[in-house]
């Protein structure tokens, strides 16, 4: 190959390809985590159900199991950044990841931290408010996802 050519290879790729044990390190972060995150939200699909409400532990262990998910995500998609400074988006995105499960963890443990609607002593249980919030800061996580993703510019030379 000559030195045009090994040039031109370069300015076609679109992103820096991460190393294949990043990757499989990430996958199966998210996967295990994906699988403990399902453990806490249907405990009745591994047949570990034993109670008609949401308590302490099933919020603990999905709230564990998305930071699995959230961290091997993170490993993944900042791997595509390897070789090039991250863009503002991207730097945003990390943050917005890390804010929306700071936002999961504050609305699903509202009762613990006593500023559910059961009061502290009492039984714990997952309400539509705090689902509500579970929800909003999944939503926060995914905005962060979108925007670690790089977006090059493939150049076309003539």
């Amino acid at each position: 190959m000559t030195s045009s050519s090994s040039s031109q290879l370069s300015d076609t790729t679109p992103f820096a390809v991460p190393s294949q044990g990043r990757i499989r390190l990430s996958l199966l972060l998210s996967l295990f985590g994906l699988l403990i995150f399902l453990v806490g939200v249907r405990p009745s699909l591994f047949g570990l159900d034993r109670s008609p409400v949401v308590g302490f532990i099933q919020i603990s262990t999905f709230t564990v199991g998305l930071g699995i998910i959230c961290l091997g995500g993170y490993l993944g998609l900042t791997g595509f950044w390897k070789n090039t400074t991250r863009t503002i988006a991207a730097d945003i995105g990390a943050r917005l990841v890390a804010t929306g499960y700071v936002i999961v963890v504050f609305a699903a443990m509202a009762d613990v931290f006593g500023m559910g609607t059961q009061p502290v002593p009492g039984k714990m249980v997952f309400g539509p408010w705090q689902a509500t919030g579970v929800e909003l800061g999944q939503v926060v996580i995914a905005i962060g996802f979108l925007l670690l993703i790089p977006r090059h510019t493939r150049s076309v030379s003539s």
